[in-house]
């Protein structure tokens, strides 16, 4: 499964009506932590293909999740159960670290 990009209108269906957990990672094309991500978020879509939907959303021309997600700074990475946030973080991760706070989150 790859990474899916999602906006201020498909954010309900994508991430809030999902089936299986999704991560989401809210960050901007300007943001250098945030291209450090691409690979880390890249393996995880792969890694954990069918218990967890890997989704992106770009803070700068999605502003109305955003905003109502809380996002202050990129990247900021939380993780989504039936429509609510149970995990979040902000700031880039080794693929490493944010696999230990994945298992975590959804155990």
């Amino acid at each position: 499964m790859s990474v899916v990009n999602v906006t201020d209108d498909t954010f309900d269906a994508e991430v809030r009506r999902s089936s299986i957990p999704v991560l989401v990672e809210f960050w901007a094309t300007w943001c250098p932590p945030c291209r450090r991500m691409v690979p880390v978020l890249d393996s995880v879509a792969q890694a954990y293909e069918g218990r967890l939907k890997v989704a992106k959303v770009d803070t700068d021309t999605n502003p109305g999740i955003t905003r109502e997600a809380g996002v202050l700074a990129n990247p900021t990475l939380s993780v989504y159960r039936d429509g609510e946030v149970v995990f979040s973080v902000v700031g880039a991760r080794s693929l490493s670290r944010l696999t230990t706070e994945l298992e975590t989150a959804l155990s």
